[in-house]
This record gives structure tokens, sequence and C-alpha cells, in this order.
């Protein structure tokens, strides 16, 4: 019965992907990737329409046979996991900020200096939002305030460095998927992923479309990858560990905002292989 939720919401995933596809490029939701070939986004609205269609009959079948299914803490994974999907969507859909005479504001740096000179962008949303929401979310969990703040910063550094890797396709769920696996197979426990399945199934239906140039994740799937990897992450590790976490998170987003990650990838064999490994040629 713990598999329950995410095998669901895996299978809802996979049914809805077709329809959700369709709508978008009916609708006119496309952008161009990389390689400029025009695809439907933001494809990741497919997690939380499968997620929330599958607790109509988990919460059902919960109420009705007196069981266990859905972990307590499933409800603040929830707001959070919710919200950075919202705000990602705001991002895809209204891009605040952008305009052919005035760019949209690129990392932490441009997005900061845009709300110094009084503009609004959708980054600006992004960044205070999703601080409030892993606030609220963290202060479900009881801890002092230190672990609080410590586990706040995970949160929110995770959710933007998948974003910032979101430049390719599959590269984010594979990195989201390499995250999930080493924290599972590392600390032996399985209740995070029991707690997350069911976002964690349709995400992977959503990473597949993605990795193969079927369709873009968009911000709202990036960010609900990258607030997933840290749920996972504040769900296992000690304190000794988020730290460790929280360290390699800041090198990867002042590297980001300093560097370029696909110009690293392409520059160290593995990774290459690694990123380019199931995506079209």
């Amino acid at each position: 019965m713990r598999a329950l939720p995410l095998l669901l919401a895996l299978v809802l995933a996979a049914i809805l992907a077709g329809p959700v596809l369709r709508a978008l490029r009916a609708d006119g939701h496309t952008q161009p990737n990389y390689r400029e070939r025009l695809l439907p986004c933001p494809f990741g609205v497919l997690v939380p329409i499968a997620a929330l269609i599958a607790l109509v009959p988990l919460t059902l079948i919960e109420r009705l046979a007196h069981t266990v299914i859905l972990y307590p803490r499933l409800i603040p994974v929830t707001v959070y996991a919710l919200g950075v999907a919202c705000l990602g969507l705001i991002d895809d859909t209204l891009g605040i900020g952008r305009s052919d005479a005035s760019p949209a504001p690129r990392g932490w740096r441009g997005h900061g200096a845009a709300a110094m000179r009084g503009e609004l962008s959708t980054g600006v949303l992004k960044a205070a939002g999703s601080l409030g929401l892993a606030l609220l979310t963290m202060d479900y969990a009881g801890l002092s305030t230190g672990r609080w703040l410590l586990a706040v910063a995970v949160l929110v550094l995770a959710t933007n460095a998948l974003n910032l890797l979101d430049l390719r396709p599959g590269r984010a769920v594979k990195v989201f998927v390499l995250v999930g696996a080493g924290l599972t197979i590392g600390a032996r426990e399985l209740r995070p992923l029991w707690t997350l399945g069911l976002f964690v199934g349709p995400a992977l239906i959503a990473g597949v479309y993605d990795l193969r140039e079927r369709a873009m994740l968009g911000d709202t799937g990036a960010n609900l990858l990258g607030a997933l990897a840290g749920l996972w992450l504040v769900l296992t590790l000690s304190e000794t560990g988020q730290l460790i976490a929280l360290g390699l998170l800041v090198v990867v987003t002042v590297y980001g905002e300093l560097r370029s990650i696909s110009g690293l990838v392409q520059r160290v064999p593995l990774l290459r292989g690694l990123d380019s490994w199931g995506r079209p040629s």
C-alpha cells in the first residue's frame, strides 16, 4: 500500500500525457528548445494534474477502508510542491518583465538588479514565493530554529538549482533521479520516496517526454523537480548531511550565475556522455 500513491499517479500521468500534449499544442503553448524545435510547453503541468486526480481515489480508499495510504507529511509536501509549480507556471505563461524591447533578466543577479530598479519580474516572484513556501513547509517539521533555517536554505537552493540545470532535454530529470537514487541507497530508507511518490511518479513520465524532445518541462516542471529534490534531501539527511548538501548547492548556484553549466558539461567527457544519454540524435 505504501507504493500505491506513486504507482497510481504514474499510471494516470502516462494516460494523461497524450491529451495534455495535444491540449498544449492546440492552444499554442509551444516554445523552441535549444535546437529551435517547437515543442509543447510547459509540460510540467502534467505532474500536478496527475497528482491531484490521484488524490481522489487515494483519499476515498483511505477514509472508507480505514487504512493508512498517505503519509502525514504529505500535506506540507503538497503545499510546497504545488506552490512552486504554480510559481513556475506564472513564469511560463505570464512572463512578467519580458518584452522584445526589454529582455527578461537572467539569474539571481539580474533579477536582483531588476528589483532594485523597481521592476517586477517573475524571477523575483519565484524567489520570494519559494522562500515563503519553504519557511511554511519546514515549520511543520517542528525543528529548532537553526535546523529550520538550514532546511529552508537547502530547499530553496535545490529548487533553483534544477531550474539552472534545465537547459538541455532530460538534464533536470536525470539529476533528480540520481539524487533520489543516491539518497535512497545511501540511507537505505524508502519512506521519503513513499512520501513524495504522488509527485515522483508523474515527474518521471514528464521527464521521459522531455528527454525524448517531445515536450519541454518549462519552469513549471523544472522548479517542481527541484522542489522534490530539495524535499528528498531534507527528509533524508541529518544536520551534517544537509550542511554538506547546502555547500554543494551554493557552489552550483554561484557557478551557474558566473559561468556556463552547459559549457562545463561539454568539457567533461563523463558528464557529456551522461547528459546526452537517451536524447535523440
